[in-house]
């Protein structure tokens, strides 16, 4: 079920919306992150940011995933850096 939004607006007195009259009427182009299909279309800046919003949070968790594998690779080779010192200072140490 598709829900019919009225096409009035908060900022000129719950009136018709003024479309491309008005500065806040922005043209939207991307993917929609809930349903994976395209989005080209017009409409108002507040009525975009919910979606915009959602987006910008899965972004968030996206790099926050990137960035936790980054840290991981570098613990594993800061690991592997300290028992190579570590065998380079005994062999110096016997010698």
């Amino acid at each position: 079920m598709k829900i019919k939004v009225k096409d009035n607006c908060p900022l000129n007195n719950f009136e018709s919306c003024k479309q491309f009259e008005c500065a806040w009427f922005t043209s939207v182009r991307g993917k929609n992150s809930n349903t994976g299909e395209e989005v080209d279309d017009y409409g108002c800046a507040i009525a975009w940011l919910p979606l915009l919003t959602i987006n910008s949070a899965m972004q968030q968790s996206q790099t926050g995933s990137a960035i936790e594998s980054f840290r991981n690779e570098m613990v594993k080779a800061n690991e592997k850096s300290i028992k190579v010192l570590a065998q380079a200072s005994k062999v110096k140490a016997i010698k």
